[in-house]
């Protein structure tokens, strides 16, 4: 197995793209607290955990095969790393979270100009088009 094909069995598996980064194959767009990674290195690879900026539990691989069976192994046996299934969610939802942001900044910039007597509209995300 390479890591495109462990990309692929993750993704069939379910496991959020959130929870494990294999540069220049899947790189995590914002990343969390803790996530797996799977990184070349001499003369074979590292696959770990990083936890708040530290690499924990790593392991070293003579082959790319191996090292990509044992982060799929860690990724759907065990629970993922605290926060992940948040993150998960989160970047699933983001154009629907940062709309409603939106909507509720511009009812309280709303309630803020009734309140000192200016009932001026606000921009908006689509103040442009």
């Amino acid at each position: 197995m390479d890591r495109r094909e462990l990309v692929r069995a993750l993704r069939e598996d379910r496991v959020p793209d959130a929870l494990y980064d294999i540069p220049g194959v899947h790189d995590i767009p914002v990343q969390p607290d803790a996530y797996y990674f799977l990184r070349p290195a001499p003369d074979g690879w590292v696959v770990g955990l990083r936890e708040r900026s530290k690499d924990r539990d790593t392991r070293w691989f003579g082959s790319e095969d191996a090292a990509c069976r044992d982060l799929r192994a860690k990724l759907t046996a065990s629970p993922p790393p605290a926060g992940g299934e948040r993150v998960a969610d989160v970047l699933a939802h983001s154009e629907e979270i940062q709309r409603q942001a939106w909507r509720d900044f511009e009812r309280a910039l709303r309630e803020q100009r009734r309140e000192s007597g200016k009932d001026a509209p606000g921009p908006g995300p689509d103040a442009d088009a």
